[in-house]
């Protein structure tokens, strides 16, 4: 009697770490406890986006400078032929009150490795001129992140210029060295190192160091760079030893883009603030630029596309209300 009682008897539970435990096989109608959905808390893995290449050191300041007029004086006439895809040449006549008229042949070639949408690598760029100067560069991108060239300026048959630089882009960085004159015999040249760092998708910090030696003179100037660029504007610091440069870029719409920058030299004891803006009109072809700074030198440029000819005229206008001086352009360029 005693043993049908232990028999029937059920059987006690099994221990909490064999119910815990993977791999093992619960008894026969021992069911699991409900577990509710809200008891288990499962965490999103974190997605970590990669900080953008902030470009490179020069073109810190270049979109506000863009939005500028430049000076031009007397009478420039241009015409672009095109050869081929790869290879175009340009002539230049200027002609100008003050007798410093020229005439200029330039050449472009443009080969057929492309890295990007609108980029082709080597490109070989020359101009010379009526007297025998030349002006040449030469850029080549070596592999998916160096890109080096060349820089040649000839005055005359002699060389004044030549330099080099190599440009590596990470994926978060931008590293440049540059040797300008560089001459081994007389212990002379100039050496530029860049380094631009990008610490999120819109703040960008870098610094520059200039090291230049002649037989009789030897120095470096530093300088560090801040950029921070928005939804629709750029802005950018630059401070060092030789002085100061601020830039702001604001684009208020598709038509009309405005800049300010602020310049202090400590080597001219001079400050100055310029204003700039850009205005497009699309539907008329017509670009206008103007500008005003704190030396009252007020400056404007409109240029006018002549569709469907390959036609283009400039309008140039500058005016320094301190010493009295007006200048004026009226440009024409063809193809």
């Amino acid at each position: 009697m005693g043993s049908v009682l232990a028999a029937s008897s059920p059987s006690p539970p099994p221990p909490p770490s064999a119910v815990a435990s993977p791999g093992l096989t619960l008894p026969p109608g021992f069911a699991m406890p409900p577990v509710s959905p809200g008891s288990v808390s499962v965490q999103p893995e974190a997605v970590t986006t990669p900080l953008p290449n902030p470009g490179a050191f020069d073109e810190c300041h270049r979109k506000c400078k863009e939005i500028f007029p430049m000076q031009m004086e007397g009478v420039r006439l241009t015409v672009n032929k095109g050869l081929s895809n790869h290879f175009q040449v340009n002539h230049t006549v200027s002609l100008s009150t003050l007798g410093d008229s020229s005439y200029r042949f330039g050449a472009t070639y443009v080969g057929q490795k492309q890295t990007g949408p609108a980029e082709f690598f080597p490109v070989m760029v020359g101009d010379m001129d009526n007297s025998g100067s030349l002006n040449a560069q030469i850029i080549h991108q070596i592999s998916d992140s160096i890109r080096s060239k060349m820089a040649f300026q000839t005055q005359q048959h002699k060389f004044i210029n030549w330099q080099g630089d190599a440009e590596f882009r990470g994926k978060d960085f931008t590293a440049t060295v540059t040797f300008g004159n560089p001459d081994v015999l007389l212990g002379s040249g100039i050496v530029v190192t860049h380094y631009l760092q990008a610490l999120t998708p819109a703040l960008a910090l870098g610094g520059e160091l200039v090291y230049h030696r002649r037989p009789s003179e030897e120095g470096a100037v530093m300088s560090l760079v801040g950029r921070y660029t928005g939804n629709n504007y750029i802005a950018t610091l630059t401070l060092g030893s030789a002085g100061a440069h601020a830039s702001y870029y604001h684009k208020a719409n598709e038509q009309l883009q405005i800049g300010v920058e602020f310049d202090a030299s400590t080597r001219m004891q001079d400050t100055s603030v310029s204003f700039g803006y850009q205005l497009d009109v699309p539907k008329a072809n017509l670009q206008f630029k103007g500008s005003l700074d704190t030396n009252w030198v007020v400056g404007a440029t409109l240029e006018k596309k002549l569709l469907p000819l390959p036609l283009s005229l400039v309008l140039c206008s500058f005016l320094n209300h301190n010493k009295n001086k007006f200048q004026c352009g009226f440009g024409v360029t063809i193809g």
